[in-house]
């Protein structure tokens, strides 16, 4: 199989484009209609029963993360151009017409993604965020959620993802689950637009608020790590399976994950249950609120031991 006319199925050839007309870029053999040959030519990083979570990017994300290459190059140009970000940025070269494409660049777009993001302050991040088609998320969503809060604030809550509220208002949690999680801050001494930042593992609802998918997770998580290095939280609250499974790396159920202090790159992690799970769930709202309070102490003992560093 001629590597030209795989890269032409994948939207990669002769430079960094995507497809948008169904048709192959001028000068290049259009592909025939995905055949088993084509298909079984494809290497298996992009098929679409690849294994899993964190190591992989689906097909459908890695067009989307070629098509936004330009993107790429024009941010870290643009914020650069006021000092956000170091000059010396990683930028992809620009391919001359008709030069071979490597199979693996689907690869190296997406560490220059996370490179990228790596380097973004707070509004160029949301900016970025907001503009994202890195993952089939972007063709459903209305808003794209980015978080909520104080930039500065010591407790950051990562929740799944936006619901349909969420959705609509580009604010996570703003429906019954966010009325819940608002009075739990209230009960702390806290709330939302001060004291604590509020983000979620995907920044797009999934449709019919499914769970959202390994490749929607990697894809999206880039911005997450970055929220967190800029926000340099004394404590983390991880709400429900899938904020908690992402920060820390694990498979473990929430019951066994509890009142422990874990780890995401030296900061204390608290996991509780996701405030949609209590309102379902309502015996277990005492056991939620017993994880607050033990998050709290973590904070308090981070605190004092950072004034004494101070000191």
């Amino acid at each position: 199989m001629n590597d030209s006319r795989i890269l032409a199925e994948l939207g990669l050839w002769p430079r960094w484009t995507l497809r948008r007309d169904g048709h192959a870029p001028a000068g290049v053999e259009a592909p025939t209609e995905a055949s088993p040959a084509l298909q079984k030519d494809v290497p298996t990083s992009l098929a679409a029963d690849a294994p899993s979570a964190h190591a992989r990017v689906s097909a459908q994300a890695a067009a989307g993360l070629a098509d936004s290459i330009d993107d790429e190059r024009a941010t870290v140009s643009a914020v650069a151009a006021r000092g956000s970000v170091s000059t010396s940025a990683p930028v992809v070269p620009r391919m001359a017409p008709g030069a071979p494409v490597r199979l693996d660049s689907v690869a190296d777009a997406a560490s220059i993604r996370t490179r990228t993001i790596e380097q973004l302050d707070f509004d160029a991040l949301a900016a970025h965020a907001s503009a994202c088609v890195a993952c089939g998320l972007c063709e459903t969503r209305t808003n794209v959620v980015f978080g909520v809060g104080d930039p500065n604030a010591d407790w950051l809550f990562v929740g799944e993802g936006p619901g349909a509220n969420e959705d609509l208002q580009g604010e996570p949690f703003v429906g019954q689950a966010g009325k819940l999680l608002d009075n739990m801050l209230r009960a702390l001494g806290m709330e939302r637009r001060r004291h604590v930042y509020i983000a979620n593992v995907v920044k797009c609802r999934p449709p019919g608020n499914r769970d959202p998918l390994p490749e929607e997770i990697a894809a999206c998580e880039p911005y997450l790590q970055r929220q967190i290095a800029l926000i340099q939280p004394k404590v983390i609250v991880a709400l429900g399976r899938f904020a908690a499974q992402t920060l820390l790396r694990s498979d473990a159920k929430i019951g066994s994950l509890r009142q422990q202090a874990h780890d995401y790159q030296g900061v204390p992690v608290v996991v509780t249950y996701h405030p949609a799970y209590l309102l379902r769930t309502l015996q277990d709202k005492a056991k939620a609120w017993a994880d607050l309070q033990f998050a709290r102490d973590l904070h308090r003992r981070a605190t004092a031991e950072r004034a004494a560093s101070d000191a």
